[in-house]
C-alpha cells in the first residue's frame, strides 16, 4: 500500500480574510504560512504517509514544500480545492500511490499518531473512503481515498454529507472518523479561539502556530 498525502494550499497573499477584522494582513498572512508548516511538520512525521504533494501557485509555500521533502505542484490556475485535489489525485496515481489522504493546511494541530492510527487501521474493503469531518461536523477536513480515484471530491458547504452520499453511489465502503487533531481548521474568529484554547491546554504540537500566536500576543495584546 502506497499512501499519498494531497495538500492545497492558497497563497499566502490575502490569506484568511475571514479573519481581517481582528487580524491585519501581515499577521494573517504569518498564520497561514505558520499553520502549513506545522502541517507539513506532522505529515514527515507520519509513518504511513509515503509521499505528499502540495498544490500551490505561493512560490514560497513551493520552496517551503521541498524544505520538507513534499512535492510541489503549480496551480496556476487555482480554480479551487476541488480541482487541486483531482490534480494531486493524478499526479499521485501516475507515481504509484493505492490511496490518498487529502488534508488542509489550516489545521496545525495535526497529530503525526492520529494519522498512522487512522491509515494502520485494518479493513476488509478493497474499496472505501473515510471522512474526517471538521468540528462541526458538517465539512471535511480529511478524506482517506482508496483507489485515489474512487470518487470524485465535492468539497464546499455540507461537503461531509455529501461525501458520504457520492461514496455510497460509487460502491465505497463509507467509515466517519472523528479526529480531533483534524477537526479544527481555522477560518473564522471562532476558529482562532478555538485553537488557542486547543494550543493553550496542550504542551505539544504546533510549535510553529504557538510561536507566532505567542509573539502576536506579546507585540498586540488585543488580539
Amino acid at each position: 500500500m502506497s499512501t499519498f498525502a494531497i495538500l492545497p494550499v492558497k497563497r499566502f497573499e490575502g490569506a484568511k480574510g475571514r479573519l481581517a477584522g481582528g487580524l491585519a494582513a501581515g499577521p494573517r498572512r504569518a498564520l497561514a504560512e505558520a499553520m502549513y508548516v506545522d502541517v507539513l511538520t506532522a505529515l514527515r512525521r507520519t509513518q504511513g504517509v509515503d509521499r505528499v504533494l502540495v498544490l500551490t501557485a505561493d512560490p514560497g509555500a513551493q520552496r517551503v514544500a521541498e524544505g520538507y521533502d513534499a512535492i510541489p505542484l503549480d496551480d496556476p490556475a487555482e480554480a479551487g480545492q476541488n480541482r487541486a485535489v483531482m490534480r494531486g489525485v493524478a499526479h499521485a496515481r501516475e507515481l504509484g500511490a493505492t490511496r490518498v489522504l487529502c488534508l488542509s493546511g489550516d489545521t496545525p494541530m495535526l497529530d503525526p499518531a492520529d494519522l498512522d492510527a487512522l491509515l494502520g487501521r485494518p479493513r476488509t474493503a478493497d474499496r472505501y473512503v473515510v471522512i474526517v469531518p471538521d468540528r462541526h461536523g458538517e465539512g471535511t477536513n480529511g478524506l482517506l481515498l482508496c483507489p485515489p480515484d474512487g470518487m470524485k471530491p465535492s468539497y464546499g458547504v455540507d461537503s461531509c454529507a455529501r461525501h458520504k452520499a457520492l461514496a455510497e453511489e460509487a460502491g465505497l465502503a463509507v467509515e466517519i472518523a472523528e479526529i480531533p487533531s483534524v477537526a479544527l481548521d481555522v477560518d473564522t474568529p471562532d476558529d482562532l479561539d478555538a485553537l488557542r484554547e486547543l494550543i493553550a491546554s496542550r504542551r505539544g504540537g504546533a510549535a510553529h502556530t504557538r510561536g507566532m500566536l505567542n509573539q502576536l500576543l506579546r507585540t498586540n495584546p488585543k488580539n
